[in-house]
């Protein structure tokens, strides 16, 4: 006689192949993922211990390979598939960008950014460059920090926008805390961006706030 978690895992195969993960909870997405890197194990334990120790999806895929491994019932298969969905996901966002014109709306900024800054521990800060018809060009971290020290540099990103032909940016940097007012530091660091580029003609249009609770767009609020 098989296992009860074979049956089951054809049920939710045939779920899958039938409606797709629309309206699933987080413990089946990841129940379902893990049946490519677990054998002979029921996974739906091993997803609610998942969600239990990280919150939400976006936790789990945001967890190190080392914190995935110390809940029971992950190896390194497991922790490696969890890697490569994350990187995969924003490898795809970033190519389905690339040469078109994008970003309408600071909300698509945010699409774009969440995936590979929502759930870092320290501060990052990135720079977007777009061409004369606002199509994404490249994107780039200029800085990594401990939270809330990331250091920016306008002389580098000045040089950086030169040489890739840029007409405008798009800066942006995360906040790890999860709050999503600006600093004065943020307002600081904004200016002192927009007047280095504004001296080769090179337009900074938003600053987007990452965070978990959401996104803060500086042009949205009137702050550039």
């Amino acid at each position: 006689m098989n296992p009860d978690y074979l049956d089951h895992r054809k049920r939710v195969r045939k779920k899958y192949l039938q409606n797709g993960i629309s309206g699933w909870h987080d413990y089946e997405v990841l129940e379902f993922l893990l049946f490519f890197a677990v054998s002979r194990k029921d996974t739906k334990p091993i997803s609610k211990e998942l969600l239990k120790k990280f919150k939400t999806l976006g936790g789990v895929l945001d967890a190190s390979s080392d914190e995935l491994r110390k809940v029971k019932g992950i190896g390194k298969n497991a922790a490696s598939l969890m890697k490569l969905v994350r990187e995969v996901t924003s490898l795809y966002l970033k190519r389905k960008v690339e040469g078109r014109a994008v970003f309408p709306s600071p909300g698509a900024v945010y699409d774009y950014l969440k995936v590979s800054m929502q759930g870092l521990r320290d501060e990052v800060f990135k720079v977007i460059y777009l061409d004369a018809s606002n199509r994404f060009i490249e994107s780039e971290i200029m800085s990594r920090g401990v939270v809330n020290k990331a250091a920016v540099y306008p002389r580098k990103i000045v040089e950086n926008a030169l040489k890739k032909n840029a007409v405008s940016v798009i800066i942006s940097h995360n906040h790890p805390s999860g709050k999503l007012v600006p600093s004065n530091d943020d307002r600081r660091m904004t200016k002192m961006v927009s007047d280095a580029l504004a001296v080769i003609n090179i337009a900074v249009v938003d600053h987007v706030i990452v965070s978990s609770e959401g996104y803060f767009s500086f042009k949205e609020n009137g702050l550039i």
